[in-house]
């Protein structure tokens, strides 16, 4: 390991020990929401959070917002949202036209990712704010009416640690437990039986290098039973390489929410399990991860997380139906290249809710549209 990946390893592993400890002194953890805070949402949107003390900054890279089209570039655009997004989109499209003044866009209830999925799979809709990745059968069955994928373009980070915002995703360990970090590779050893990665399976913590009373005890893993936004990420992110989607051991201890998660695992001492940071109780500890072997683990401190340095920090999407090789409606065009621009991310930063996106991010969702 290199000075500079040492000094930010052990940066890491603090800020981990930091938050851990601030977790146990903090408010009671989140409960599950009520029918009728979820009727709510669907109805209005959620309630958003009190902004983070730390607040970051637009990454300089990301460019000035050009408009390709005159004024009078105009049309009406039905679209579909998360609960959680309805306020940021609400600015977005105010914001967008002070540059097209002549293009609506509407944004009606109930508000729910995954009905926004169904309907524009349906045709009923010509955009979907998706606070996750879409579920693997909305891109089937868009796939199977289309012929091709929905496009899906980042339009914002997630969140730090707000609940129910798009926190980001943390492996967590009993407190006592000595292991320092993880990577993805022995990740998928440990939690599929796909092992896509190529890896042997791991099923004790002496395999991970614990030695002494560790070295021979079996790790007990804590998940969430599909499909949950929590479970697909990780499943996604780490149990999943290329085309080839990954599947979990048949022998996890699945709960049907996030919620217990961490309790559970500070019950045991030989535990391991996942969940959003906002979910994080005492008597666990969080741990760096390293997204390849040739990485340094990095921790889930609020600067690794909106620098998107670290592995499991999360995004927004809006999806559209985006033939290959056409182009989108101008309108929607222009209004997916201003989200991704300089201007576009401002209005995340001014929110002090959502994480902008990173330059590299946004070019990834610019070359999405095409040229």
């Amino acid at each position: 390991m290199n000075p500079h990946a040492s000094v930010r390893f052990f940066r890491s592993a603090l800020l981990a020990g930091l938050l851990a400890a601030c977790a146990a002194a903090a408010a009671p953890l989140p409960a599950p929401p009520t029918e009728a805070q979820k009727e709510a949402w669907r109805e209005h949107g959620r309630d958003l959070p009190a902004p983070e003390v730390l607040q970051p900054t637009l990454d300089e890279g990301l460019p000035a917002f050009v408009p390709r089209h005159g004024r009078e570039l105009s049309g009406r655009f039905k679209g579909a949202s998360s609960d959680i997004l309805t306020a940021l989109a609400r600015r977005w499209f105010e914001a967008f036209k002070k540059h097209y003044p002549n293009v609506v866009m509407d944004l009606p209830p109930p508000y729910a990712g995954s009905l926004g999925a169904i309907e524009l799979i349906k045709g009923d809709l010509d955009f979907a704010l998706v606070s996750r990745e879409l579920k693997p059968t909305d891109v089937t069955d868009f796939r199977r009416r289309f012929g091709y994928d929905p496009l899906s373009a980042a339009i914002a980070g997630g969140t730090w640690r707000h609940f129910g915002f798009l926190d980001a995703v943390v492996f967590i360990v009993h407190e006592d437990n000595p292991l320092k970090a993880l990577s993805y590779d022995q990740l998928d050893a440990l939690l599929s039986s796909t092992r896509h990665r190529g890896g042997a399976a791991i099923r004790t913590w002496g395999q991970l290098g614990l030695k002494g009373e560790w070295a021979d005890r079996p790790i007990t893993i804590w998940g969430i039973k599909p499909w949950n936004g929590f479970e697909e990420f990780v499943r996604q992110r780490v149990l999943s390489v290329g085309a080839s989607r990954g599947e979990w051991r048949d022998d996890i201890n699945f709960v049907p929410t996030v919620f217990p998660v961490s309790g559970n695992v500070a019950k045991d001492r030989y535990a391991l399990g996942y969940a959003g940071l906002a979910y994080v109780g005492p008597g666990v500890k969080l741990l760096p991860l390293a997204a390849s072997a040739a990485a340094s683990p990095v921790g889930a401190g609020y600067e690794e997380v909106a620098s998107a340095d670290y592995p499991l920090s999360r995004l927004c999407y809006i999806n559209l139906n985006k033939k290959p090789g056409e182009k989108l409606n101008p309108a929607l065009d222009e209004f997916v290249r201003f989200i991704v621009s300089r201007e576009g991310q401002q209005v995340v930063l001014d929110q002090k809710i959502f994480l902008p996106l990173r330059a590299a991010q946004a070019a990834g969702s610019r070359e999405l549209l095409g040229r």
